[in-house]
This record gives C-alpha cells, sequence and structure tokens, in this order.
C-alpha cells in the first residue's frame, strides 16, 4: 500500500492513542481534511458519516459558523488570561453560570479543567480535599465499575475498568475498587430478571462498602450510559437501587456525563434519563462541541464551603491549570451552550430518536449481531459467532473491527470496542434522513462482512 506524504510524516512524529503502535507504521493514518455538518473528508477527497461525533464529541457537528466566530471573537479581543490569584475574564463566568442552570444537581460553583480525565481527576482530590475539611480522614477510596471509563491521568484511568489502560500502566492506584458492570445481555446469570439482576448487583454494592469499612469509602462514580465500556445502558430502576445503598452509607456520587451530557439521551443529562441524583458531575466533550479542549466539574456548596475553610486554614486552594476556563476554550463553551437552548437540540434528539433507535433494533435480525441496545443518539451491536448461546467470536478474527473497516468503505466511521462492539454516536444535528443513510451504510458493512466469516468459517468453535 502506498502512503501519503502527510501518512508518511505522521507515521515518523506522532504517537497515536488507542492505536496499535506496530501494525500502525504499515497501515498508516487516514487523514481528515475538513468537515460539514455531520460529514468529514478525507485527504483523498473521500466522503464520510462521522457516525460517533469523532470521539462521543463534535455534537453541533463541522463548520458550525457560531462557534468558530465565538473563537475568533475572543482570539480578537484576549486570547489568553488566566485565573490564577483572583483574576478572570467574563467568558469564564458566563460559561459557568449556563452550566449551573442546566446542571441535574444544586451546583454551586464550576471548576473548569482541559478534558474528562482532568475533570474525574478532579473530582478525586475534591473528595479527598472536602473530607480532609470535615476531619474524615480515613474516607478516601472510591468505587468504580467494571468497563465503565473515566479518562486516562493515574486517577482517572484508576477509575477506568478497562484491561488495557492498567495493564503495565500499573495500575489501578490503591484505594480504587470496581463493583459490577450492569450489562444484563452479557453478566445475567442464568433465569434472572432485569429487576433480579439489578437487585443482585446493589446488594454486592453494599457488601463491597461492608467489607472495604463505610468510613473509608468516600465516592461512587459512573457513567449514566457506560461509553468506552460498550455503550452499555443500565436496566430498568439499576441506578435508583444504587443511589439507596449509597446514601445509607453516605457515600459521595459523581455522574459522568462526558458522554451522556448536552441532550446525548433524549434529556440535557443522562442522571435525568435515568433517574440519577448526583452530588457532582463531570463534563466535556460537548459542552464545547469539541471545537476546543476544556471541561468542568460542578461543585455543590457543602464542598465549596469546604473549600473556603480548607483555603482559610491552608492560606491557598493549591490547585489548577494553566489553562483552567481559558478564555477562547470557555467562550466556546457559552457559545455552545446558548446554542443548545435556542436550537432546542434536546427537542431535535427526541424527533431523530425514534428512527435511530429503530434502526439500531432492526440490525438484532442480523445473523452477526447478538445484542442491541440504544438510547437517545447513542447506541451499540454487540457481535457473536453463536446467537443463541452468546458465544463471541475468537477476538484474532478481528470481527468488530472488520464492520468498522466495511463502513468506512461505506462512506461511514465507527469505532470497534473490546469484545466486538460497534458503537454509533453521530452528531445531534442529525437528520432523520441522515439516520436511514448512515444506518444503511451499516446494513451493508454487516452483510460484507457475514460473508467473509461464512467463507472463512469463522464460527468454529
Amino acid at each position: 500500500m502506498s502512503l501519503s506524504n502527510a501518512a508518511v510524516r505522521d507515521i515518523e512524529t506522532v504517537i497515536h492513542p488507542y492505536t496499535n503502535l506496530d501494525t500502525f507504521r504499515t497501515t498508516g493514518p487516514m487523514i481528515i481534511e475538513r468537515g460539514e455538518g455531520i460529514y468529514v473528508f478525507d485527504n483523498g477527497g473521500n466522503k464520510y458519516i462521522e457516525g460517533l461525533a469523532g470521539l462521543w464529541c463534535t455534537s453541533l457537528g463541522y463548520n458550525e459558523k457560531e462557534l468558530m466566530e465565538a473563537a475568533a471573537e475572543q482570539y480578537r479581543q484576549i486570547p489568553f488570561t488566566h485565573t490564577f490569584g483572583g483574576k478572570s475574564h467574563e467568558r469564564a463566568a458566563e460559561a459557568a453560570e449556563r452550566l449551573k442552570a442546566i446542571a441535574p444537581h444544586a451546583a454551586s460553583k464550576v471548576l473548569f479543567c482541559g478534558s474528562g480525565s482532568e475533570a474525574n481527576d478532579q473530582q478525586v482530590k475534591l473528595v479527598w480535599y472536602y473530607n480532609n475539611a470535615l476531619g474524615r480522614t480515613k474516607k478516601k477510596k472510591f468505587i468504580s465499575r467494571i468497563r465503565g471509563y473515566h479518562g486516562v491521568t493515574v486517577a482517572s484511568a484508576s477509575l477506568t475498568g478497562l484491561p488495557a489502560n492498567h495493564r503495565d500502566f500499573d495500575l489501578p492506584m490503591a484505594g480504587v475498587i470496581h463493583t459490577d458492570c450492569p450489562h444484563y445481555y452479557r453478566y445475567a446469570e442464568p433465569g434472572e430478571t432485569e429487576d433480579e439482576f439489578t437487585t443482585r448487583l446493589a446488594k454486592n454494592l453494599e457488601e463491597t462498602i461492608i467489607r472495604e469499612d463505610p468510613d473509608t469509602v468516600a465516592a461512587f462514580i459512573a457513567e449514566p450510559i457506560m461509553g468506552a465500556g460498550g455503550v452499555v445502558v443500565p436496566p430498568a430502576g439499576y441506578f435508583e437501587k444504587i443511589q439507596a445503598v449509597l446514601k445509607k452509607y453516605d457515600v459521595y456520587f459523581i455522574a459522568d456525563e462526558v458522554i451522556c451530557g448536552f441532550g446525548r439521551t433524549g434529556n440535557m443529562f443522562g442522571s435525568e434519563t435515568f433517574n440519577m441524583k448526583p452530588d457532582s458531575i463531570s463534563v466535556a466533550k460537548a459542552l464545547s462541541s469539541a471545537y476546543f479542549p476544556i471541561a468542568a466539574v460542578t461543585v455543590g456548596e457543602e464542598m465549596y464551603q469546604a473549600m473556603i475553610e480548607e483555603s482559610r486554614k491552608i492560606g491557598i486552594f493549591g490547585h489548577g491549570f494553566t489553562y483552567t476556563a481559558h478564555p477562547v476554550g470557555a467562550a466556546i463553551a457559552a457559545k455552545t451552550l446558548e446554542i443548545y437552548e435556542k436550537r432546542n437540540i434536546v427537542g431535535h434528539v427526541r424527533s431523530v430518536q425514534p428512527t435511530f433507535e429503530a434502526r439500531v433494533a432492526r440490525l438484532a435480525d442480523h445473523p452477526l449481531v447478538g445484542h442491541t441496545r440504544a438510547c437517545g443518539l447513542i447506541g451499540a451491536i454487540e457481535l457473536v459467532a453463536n446467537k443463541s448461546d452468546k458465544r463471541a467470536f475468537d477476538p484474532a478474527a478481528g470481527i468488530g473491527a472488520a464492520v468498522v473497516a466495511a463502513a468506512q468503505r461505506n462512506g461511514l466511521i465507527l469505532r470497534a470496542l473490546a469484545g466486538d462492539i460497534v458503537a454509533f454516536c453521530p452528531p445531534l444535528i442529525i437528520t432523520n434522513e441522515q439516520v436511514n443513510e448512515m444506518f444503511d451504510a451499516v446494513e451493508k458493512a454487516l452483510d460484507e462482512v457475514e460473508a467473509h466469516v461464512t467463507k472463512e468459517g469463522l464460527r468454529a468453535a
């Protein structure tokens, strides 16, 4: 395969996340040059639907003029100033005000940062800080979930419950415990109803807290819908049962809304969709429609008062980044939140949601598909070798990757997750017609891979 000059330069200079760095030296990168709406174009002029909104993030699509103008206007006014030592700028307050107004809990303040990983890293530090302020110096452990995804810093990667994020990085760090994944299709016991399944998971969580000692367990973090762990939609009643346990043992509840926030599930936040009552949320990605790296943590009044007390004791709040509330990022975030409101993006998602969910569900009839799931404009299919016993393909066969490659040949960019799961998460501005265009390409890709599976006998046990 002949690689373009741009691809060769990339191979020799750039390290790519979540990439097999060995095979990449042969295959090279796909160079994306421009975008328009839900579409992107590579350097060969080929057009693709961006079926994962980049990395679950480009909510308003590409070439959104209002966001570009908000950035340009801020660059013209002041391209950078910081928020250390009491300094600030108007866009910081505007973005924080807009986020506070829509947060799914009683947010008092907003602490900005640069990414979802940083946001969840901040959550760990703030909970520790808070409990020290209250004199609860042993209450420091975090509980996350198997297959949950919360980032890649030392702390946030420890919260993440995926083996590839831990292996040979010497993670997770001490004080992080992982509890059950609420994936009924994969983890329910034979004959177990969804209600029995969620009751068992809540019971296991309680037993974990008791075993660890409730006086040492500080917080529980969860995505409303697991993203990178397989687009796992929780069964009905799951979070109600989990939250009853958290309340019983005074465990702080953090909702990681990095993927689910800002309309993705048909409500402004996934917490609303699944009746979650968090003490704090982490947001990033769609906070700026990915037009600038910015993220945030919301802080309740009780934690804020503890932070004030610690500042009084120590003399300073010793945390922050050079780019905390970066003025250009804050300007874009404020404009993004304004657009969500004035264009009624949540209402638009609800108008296309039935088509999206129906097209995902229809894929269950395909011989490669063992399970489908969707909520709002996020969904996935789980590919299996045997539908009746849910037997997976040999990972070496790379069936999920093959479907993604076939989709790309048919003009659609998707992402394969561990376990031969193919995820769908288009920009929120997608239309019903474009949803159908997207899933027509998915069906063609599945048919191509099914022909390959049959020809090569890849279903053999």
